[in-house]
């Protein structure tokens, strides 16, 4: 194995070890940034030594006994000066001289253990934006750059709130706990958009080679399943599991052999899975009959429906998608909404009619950035016949789009314009 090689294992085993060792040792040590600390250590620990030892059979095993230990220096170099740190060294000293099968403790400690945390990164006393952003990134394992994407922000500001969030949750002595009752409802908005936003990395990936990351979309699933559990009166826990259960059930469909995006309109349906279409109606059925048919996740859930209801793609209800869109920009006005907005009413009314919406959109700031605004209007501008123009939206949304894949369809649908322009 090259060391390219290795050092591709390494980021792979890190993507998926990172969460774990992070929710383990902060379970463990009672503190949270101290986890992340050691976590991150024993990462350096790992580029260091693999690329001249080779990946060891069970890396996640390796990972963790180098973070324990980081972590126990630590604690050594603070002099003990805490009664908790005493015992959570001998702790943590009994469990090095044991060391059990650290791959199926793993296993064990994800079940709500990553959900605690994440409860406990969305503590009251952090502002809301940073809880959001503490949790993604510590917790979750997305890099700045992603969560920075996912706000619609400069990554500057994102890694700003994140350190300061850091800096909070070390000095303020918070617990590590699922709160109840009325700490829980405070708590839940933020918690459900920490998941919200983890699915939708994993659905279509800001960076990278791969348009999906399956393993943060059953992440977030196993979440929100827990949540509904934890909460089962809350209906909007239940429009957020039925809006992952009923996007998540095209999965299959999503990509060709090549792994390139395949469009909704054009998804063989046959590949969509019925039993998690049907776990995601009866979600969002539990989330109306609780009085939540207008709520944010349960909104979304609603135009998923639609499609996941229409045998083809003909059949789908672009009126009604149009509607629900609408209530959605009235909950919560954003630019992204009105852009998925314009799509809708582009194929309820006709393309002209969703270009005037996306053409009002062209100023907002906040999607400068944002491929998808190029790419929608270059879209509408195809099927309107204006191929050179449609050909310069898709260019300039290929050269925004970060994901790869997304990259080259757009780049395809560019050369498709071009070619179906009439010659100068």
């Amino acid at each position: 194995m090259t060391a390219a090689d290795t050092h591709r294992a390494i980021l792979a085993v890190w993507r998926i070890e990172q969460p774990r060792l992070i929710t383990s040792l902060a379970r463990m040590l009672r503190d949270v940034p101290l986890a992340e600390e050691s976590t991150q250590d024993a990462l350096v620990a790992a580029l260091e030594r693999w690329p001249e030892t080779g990946v060891p059979e069970r890396p996640g095993a390796w990972l963790m006994a180098a973070a324990k230990r980081r972590a126990l220096d630590h604690l050594r170099r603070r002099q003990m000066l805490a009664r908790k740190h005493d015992v959570i060294t001998r702790d943590l000293e009994e469990e090095q001289q044991a060391m059990p099968d650290l791959d199926s403790a793993l296993d064990d400690d994800i079940g709500d253990e990553m959900l605690r945390l994440v409860f406990t990164a969305c503590h009251p006393l952090l502002s809301r934006e940073a809880r959001a952003a503490l949790a993604l990134r510590m917790i979750c394992g997305l890099t700045t750059d992603e969560i920075a994407r996912a706000f619609l922000l400069p990554e500057a500001t994102i890694a700003q709130r994140i350190v300061r969030a850091k800096r909070t949750l070390s000095e303020s002595g918070l617990a590590y706990e699922t709160p109840r009752g009325e700490e829980l409802s405070q708590r839940l908005s933020s918690v459900l958009e920490v998941v919200y936003l983890i699915f939708n990395e994993g659905y279509t990936a800001a960076r990278g080679a791969d348009w999906m990351r399956p393993q943060l979309c059953h992440e977030a699933l196993r979440m929100g399943r827990v949540l509904t559990a934890v909460a089962p009166q809350e209906p909007e826990a239940l429009g957020l599991l039925a809006l992952m259960e009923l996007n998540a059930s095209r999965t299959a469909a999503r990509t060709d052999a090549a792994g390139d995006p395949i469009l909704m309109l054009d998804q063989n349906r046959a590949l969509w899975d019925q039993l998690q279409i049907r776990r995601g109606l009866r979600a969002l059925g539990r989330a109306r009959d609780l009085g939540g048919a207008g709520g944010f996740y349960a909104l979304q859930a609603a135009i998923i429906a639609c499609h996941a209801r229409a045998r083809t793609a003909d059949e789908t209800d672009w009126p009604r998608i149009a509607g629900l869109y609408a209530e959605m920009a009235a909950l919560v006005p954003s630019p992204v909404v009105e852009l998925n907005r314009a799509v809708a009413v582009g194929m309820a009314e006709g393309p002209g009619a969703g270009l005037a919406i996306v053409d009002r959109l062209m100023g907002e700031p906040a999607l400068k950035a944002y491929h998808l605004l190029q790419g929608v209007r270059g879209d509408l501008l195809h099927k309107l016949g204006r191929h050179a123009e449609a050909q310069a939206a898709f260019e300039a949304a290929a050269a925004l789009a970060g994901n790869r894949r997304e990259q080259d369809f757009l780049k395809r649908r560019a050369t498709e314009a071009a070619d179906a322009a009439p010659p100068p």
